[in-house]
């Protein structure tokens, strides 16, 4: 079988800006946002002017008493709730990237009535118009449809291989492509299916040591009073909690959402692929 050589074909377009800034964010982020949540919990949850019995010696955890408000109750929640306000800002920052990522790999337009108006071009033998519908939609489903159109186009010209041989180079390529494309929309997804597990894990574990502390303040001390700050204390843990389910739900409603809309970007990349090497099975035959 002689060898088919390839360098007319178009090269790809593809840099790897978006693979570095999404690994910059994949690194960065987790720290910076759990920075940002003890920054939150700590100046301005914890802010001297929302207790009644601050501690104004301050520190990393100053011992701050009498919340004026349900909102800075939860400051008395322990160190398990920066923790959780940093999971819950990286949940968002990431829902935000995938959520860009995946909008721009969907393309404009409708993903099936793209691939009908690329089958009529293809069956009229008009492959410039259906490259150009691949320039029109402009997502992940377009860019592997245009790499194996040129592919398509570099194969009606070869006389020296059979259709079965043009058709595998034709997979071949759209394999290549599609390898290019489904990696970045999969990329920092396990970010949300690990906080949606560690989220509400930590909750119980901040609600945990909250009552461990309470009922040790319990047994130090009685009568009525003790009852109160138990009853006081249990409300304070279960912030932990309340913070844990709330993160841990938000991660797996976006998670869900976003696997489906790969699922549908992923059928539509390999309907691409049926479409040409059929399209080109039954016109050069």
């Amino acid at each position: 079988m002689a060898e088919v050589k390839t360098s007319g074909s178009v090269p790809s377009q593809k840099t790897n800006s978006g693979k570095s800034s999404a690994s910059l964010v994949s690194t960065i982020a987790p720290f910076a946002c759990i920075f940002m949540g003890y920054i939150i919990w700590r100046f301005f949850i914890g802010n001297a002017s929302n207790f009644t019995k601050p501690d104004l010696k301050g520190g990393f955890w100053p011992n701050h008493e009498g919340p004026v408000s349900g909102f800075s109750k939860m400051y008395l929640g322990g160190i398990i709730v920066p923790i959780l306000i940093g999971c819950f800002l990286t949940v968002l920052t990431f829902v935000i990237e995938r959520l860009l990522t995946i909008v721009k790999a969907a393309g404009t337009g409708n993903i099936s009535e793209f691939i009908r108006k690329v089958q009529f071009h293809l069956a009229n033998k008009d492959l410039d118009k259906a490259i150009a519908e691949c320039d029109k939609q402009k997502g992940a489903v377009g860019n592997v449809m245009k790499g194996g159109l040129h592919k398509y186009k570099e194969m009606i010209n070869v006389t020296d291989l059979t259709t079965e041989q043009k058709i595998i180079i034709i997979q071949k390529e759209v394999e290549e492509a599609t390898a290019l494309e489904l990696p970045m929309l999969e990329k920092n997804l396990v970010f949300l299916s690990t906080i949606a597990s560690v989220a509400t894990l930590l909750g119980l574990l901040g609600t945990v040591l909250g009552m461990i502390r309470s009922f040790s303040a319990l047994g130090d001390s009685g009568g009525g009073e003790a009852a109160q700050k138990l009853s006081q204390g249990i409300s304070e843990a279960l912030y932990n909690t309340a913070l844990g389910i709330g993160t841990s739900a938000i991660a797996i409603i976006t998670y869900n959402i976003f696997t489906t809309r790969i699922d549908a970007i992923t059928y539509g990349i390999d309907e691409s692929g049926f479409t040409l090497t059929q399209s080109f099975a039954s016109n050069y035959k």
